[in-house]
C-alpha cells in the first residue's frame, strides 16, 4: 500500500515539476475543443400531438367498419416516405438551396432521421422535427421545426381525407375492368360447356357430378328396393287373409238362419277377445257356449243354401289390386335406375377422356364464376364504402397539442460539452506531463531509487534557494494560477455566453 502512495506522490510530483507543459496542453486541447463545440449548429425540436377519431355507427352497421383504421395505418406508414418528405422540404426553407435531384436526395436522407412519428395509444399520434441548419440562425431553426411538423399534420389530413376519397374512386374504376375481363372470360367458358354438354348430355358436370349422380342413383335404387320388399311382403300377407275370408255369406232363414248366427257369433268373439278379454270372462264363456250350440245346428243344414256376397271378400280384393299394381310401379322404376346406372357407368368407362375433359370443363367454369361473384361483392362494398364517405366521413381529426415553438435547443447540450472539453484539456495536459516524466530517468523519491537500482541509498541533498530565487518562484506561481485560472474563467464565459444566446431565441 506504501508502494502506491509513493508511485502516485510520485506521478504528481512529476506533473507538478512539468506544470507549464501541462497548463500549455490544457489550453491548447480546450481552444481547439472550445471551437470545435462553437461550430456544432444548435439543432431546435417541435412536437404536436393529433387525436383521429374512428368510431362510425353508420360503418359498423353496413359492415365496413375497419377501413379507416387501414388508412390510418397507412398513412402512418407512408407519412416519412420520400414523397411525402419532399413534400414538407419543397414547401419550407429547406428547399431553397435544393438545386439538383441529388441535393434533394440528401436533404430527404436527413430529414428522415430528424422527423418521428408515433403512436402513443390507438388514436393519439405524436409527431417531431429536429432541424439544426448551420447556415440558418436560431431562430429560424426553431421557426422551420414547428414549419416542418405542421407540414407534416398537414399531410396527415390531405392524406386522410381528401386522398382517401380518390383512392376509393380509383379502386372502383380498377375492380369495374377487372369485373369486364371476367364477364368476357366467364361467358366463353359458359359457351364451351354448352357446347361439350349437346354433344355429350351424359357426361354433363364432369367426373366429379358423374360421381355423384352415381351416389344418387345408387342411393335412390336402395330405397325402391326397400319399398318393393314391403309392398311385396303386404301383398303376400293380403293374399293371407283372402285365403282365410269366404267370398259370401249364407243367407238368413229357417234352412240357413244357423250358419249366418254361428258367423255372426264368431265375429263377437273375435271383436271381444280384440279387446283384450280373456277366456274366463263372462261373455266370453257365454259366446262359447253359443257358439258350441250353433255348431251343432249348423252341422245339420244343407251347405249348397244359397248366401249372399262377403263384403269383406271384396275389400280384401280391392286392397289386393292396389298392392298389386304398387309392387309392379316399384318393379319398373327399379328396373329403370339399374339400366340407367348401368349406362352411365359404361359410358364413363368407354369415354374416360370425354369423362377428363367434362371435369376440367365444369372446373373451370366453377372457379371462373366463384372469382366473379366474389369481385362483384368487393366492388359493391367499395362502391357502399365510398358513398358512405362521401355523405359523411367516419375519420374526424383533431389537434390536440398545436406545432410548439421550440425556445431552447435540444442538441447538443452544449454546457455539458463546454464543462467535458474543460475536463478533457486538464486531463490531457497532466497526462502529457507525466508521459514525459515516465520518459526521463529521474527519481522523485530515495525509495524509489533504491528499489530501481537495488543498493541502499544513504540521504538526499534537499533544494536551496536564494531569496532572488524565492521571489522568481513565487512571481512564477503567480502567473501559473493566474493562467490557470484564466482557463477556467474562459469556460465560465463561454458558459455563460450560451445561455445568453438560449434568451435571445424569439
Amino acid at each position: 500500500m506504501n508502494e502506491v502512495f509513493e508511485d502516485l506522490r510520485a506521478a504528481i510530483f512529476s506533473v507538478w515539476q512539468r506544470r507549464w507543459l501541462a497548463l500549455a496542453v490544457a489550453w491548447g486541447v480546450c481552444l481547439f475543443g472550445w471551437l470545435v463545440v462553437a461550430m456544432i449548429p444548435n439543432a431546435y425540436e417541435s412536437q404536436a400531438r393529433i387525436y383521429v377519431q374512428l368510431e362510425d355507427v353508420l360503418a359498423e352497421q353496413i359492415g365496413i367498419k375497419g377501413g379507416a383504421e387501414r388508412d390510418i395505418t397507412r398513412v402512418r406508414q407512408t407519412l416519412s416516405s420520400a414523397v411525402n418528405l419532399e413534400k414538407v422540404i419543397r414547401s419550407t426553407k429547406l428547399g431553397e438551396k435544393i438545386a439538383t435531384q441529388r441535393d434533394m436526395d440528401n436533404a430527404i436522407t436527413t430529414l428522415t432521421k430528424n422527423v418521428s412519428v408515433k403512436s402513443e395509444e390507438d388514436n393519439l399520434f405524436e409527431l417531431s422535427a429536429e432541424i439544426g441548419d448551420g447556415d440558418l440562425s436560431d431562430s429560424e431553426n426553431a421557426e422551420l421545426a414547428q414549419a416542418v411538423v405542421q407540414k407534416l399534420i398537414d399531410i396527415f389530413r390531405e392524406e386522410n381525407i381528401a386522398g382517401n376519397r380518390g383512392e376509393v374512386a380509383g379502386t372502383l374504376v380498377f375492380l369495374d375492368e377487372q369485373l369486364e375481363a371476367r364477364k368476357r372470360e366467364l361467358e366463353d367458358a359458359e359457351q364451351k360447356r354448352l357446347a361439350f354438354e349437346a354433344e355429350h348430355p351424359d357426361l354433363i358436370g364432369g367426373s366429379g357430378t358423374l360421381a355423384n349422380k352415381r351416389a344418387m342413383m345408387r342411393s335412390d335404387l336402395r330405397d325402391v328396393e326397400a319399398d318393393l320388399a314391403a309392398a311385396q311382403s303386404a301383398l303376400a300377407a293380403i293374399n293371407g287373409q283372402l285365403a282365410g275370408t269366404p267370398q259370401t255369406v249364407p243367407g238368413v232363414g229357417r234352412s240357413g238362419g244357423a250358419r249366418s248366427a254361428l258367423a255372426e257369433a264368431q265375429g263377437r268373439l273375435a271383436s271381444l277377445q280384440a279387446r283384450g278379454l280373456t277366456d274366463s270372462h263372462p261373455d266370453i264363456i257365454a259366446l262359447n257356449k253359443q257358439i258350441t250350440l250353433l255348431k251343432s245346428q249348423a252341422a245339420g243344414e244343407n251347405p249348397n243354401v244359397a248366401g249372399t256376397s262377403n263384403p269383406a271378400y271384396s275389400a280384401l280384393q280391392s286392397i289386393k289390386a292396389e298392392r298389386q299394381a304398387n309392387v309392379q310401379s316399384l318393379a319398373s322404376r327399379q328396373a329403370a335406375l339399374q339400366s340407367e346406372l348401368t349406362a352411365l357407368m359404361a359410358s364413363q368407362a368407354s369415354e374416360p377422356a370425354v369423362a377428363a375433359e367434362a371435369s376440367r370443363i365444369s372446373r373451370d367454369y366453377e372457379v371462373l364464376k366463384d372469382n366473379y361473384d366474389e369481385l362483384l361483392q368487393d366492388r359493391e362494398e367499395m362502391k357502399l364504402r365510398g358513398q358512405v364517405e362521401n355523405e359523411r366521413s367516419s375519420f374526424k381529426f383533431e389537434v390536440i397539442d398545436p406545432p410548439t415553438t421550440p425556445r431552447t435547443p435540444s442538441a447538443p447540450n452544449r454546457p455539458l460539452l463546454l464543462i467535458g472539453v474543460l475536463l478533457a484539456g486538464l486531463a490531457a495536459g497532466a497526462g502529457t506531463a507525466f508521459a514525459i516524466g515516465q520518459l526521463r530517468s529521474t527519481f522523485a523519491t530515495t525509495a524509489k531509487l533504491e528499489r530501481s537500482l537495488g543498493l541502499p541509498v544513504l540521504g538526499a541533498i534537499s533544494q536551496t534557494m536564494t531569496d532572488t530565487a524565492r521571489q522568481v518562484r513565487t512571481k512564477r506561481m503567480r502567473m501559473f494560477f493566474g493562467a490557470s485560472a484564466a482557463l477556467g474563467g474562459m469556460c465560465v464565459v463561454l458558459l455563460a455566453v450560451e445561455f445568453v444566446q438560449r434568451g435571445m431565441v424569439a
